[in-house]
């Protein structure tokens, strides 16, 4: 059998991602989203998640380039002291956190009110990611993990994506490519500690590497590719308007692009759409 979720991060971006959100899933072509706990149209977002129960709704927990949950004096190590807010360096992170001088009880800490501010609105969670996958690294994923099981979320992303979905990522960016096959060593590691901590997780994630490139032929070769099992598809659409414009990211007019390919999904019918609670109940 083969099953996919169809997942749509950055929910709660902008005015224009909410409305790529419910076009595609009304469409029957996205099942699921995750949620950014403090972002420009969260609270939209928010509105639009509980007034749709068919669409699976996650937390996107972000601890790096967004707004903490938490204030800053609780969580001092993962704040830009200027600003009051995540540092927007990924690698400045990583740097930070594999010489430890990020500590895991504040990555748990924020992650856990992140998920709890989303719950607290009255939206269901029904899995975790996190922006730009931090939570591949071993010291995140423990701690998001632990946060989630704290708030009764019982699956996570599977982050890493198997090299036969790079191989059928025609277009894509050699450097990004390198990163993603080069980050693949961590998967052991990673299934390992979500085994012991009793989440859910798919068979891997698809389209990692097509980030800011997907198109309807890379979803066509992604699917027509798609083995027995059960896979994540990671899209990021919505609408290229002024919101986002005023929006620091590097995906602006590929949204509107990806939005449009994954209407291709509609041409595999022999492929389950499923949401993240639907791996739950398995």
């Amino acid at each position: 059998m083969k099953r996919l979720i169809v997942n749509a991060d950055d929910f709660g971006l902008t005015d224009g991602v909410n409305r790529a959100v419910a076009d595609l899933h009304c469409a029957g072509v996205l099942t699921s989203t995750t949620l950014m706990a403090r972002a420009g149209a969260t609270d939209a977002a928010i509105k639009l998640a509980r007034a749709t129960p068919t669409l699976g709704v996650g937390c996107h927990i972000v601890l790096v380039d967004g707004e903490p949950a938490l204030p800053a004096r609780a969580i001092p190590m993962l704040i830009d002291a200027k600003t009051g807010s995540f540092g927007i360096s990924l690698t400045a992170f990583l740097s930070r956190l594999l010489t430890r001088r990020i500590r895991p009880a504040e990555i748990e800490a924020e992650a856990r009110a992140q998920i709890e501010r989303l719950q607290s609105r009255g939206v269901r969670i029904t899995h975790i990611d996190t922006h730009k996958h931090t939570h591949m690294f071993p010291r995140v994923l423990r701690a998001v993990l632990r946060a989630a099981r704290a708030c009764g979320i019982r699956a996570v992303r599977n982050p890493f994506e198997p090299a036969w979905a790079v191989r059928a990522s025609a277009g894509t960016k050699w450097a990004r490519v390198a990163e993603v096959s080069v980050l693949r060593w961590l998967k052991p590691a990673c299934t390992r500690i979500i085994a012991e901590e009793g989440l859910a997780t798919t068979d891997g994630t698809i389209a990692v590497v097509g980030t800011g490139v997907l198109n309807a032929a890379m979803v066509r070769s992604l699917l027509n590719r798609l083995p027995e099992g059960t896979w994540e598809l990671v899209t990021h659409p919505g609408y290229n308007d002024a919101d986002l414009a005023r929006v620091r990211t590097r995906l602006r007019a590929s949204r509107e692009i990806e939005r449009d390919a994954l209407l291709a999904i509609r041409e595999f019918p022999e492929i389950e759409l499923i949401s993240f609670a639907d791996l739950q109940a398995q």
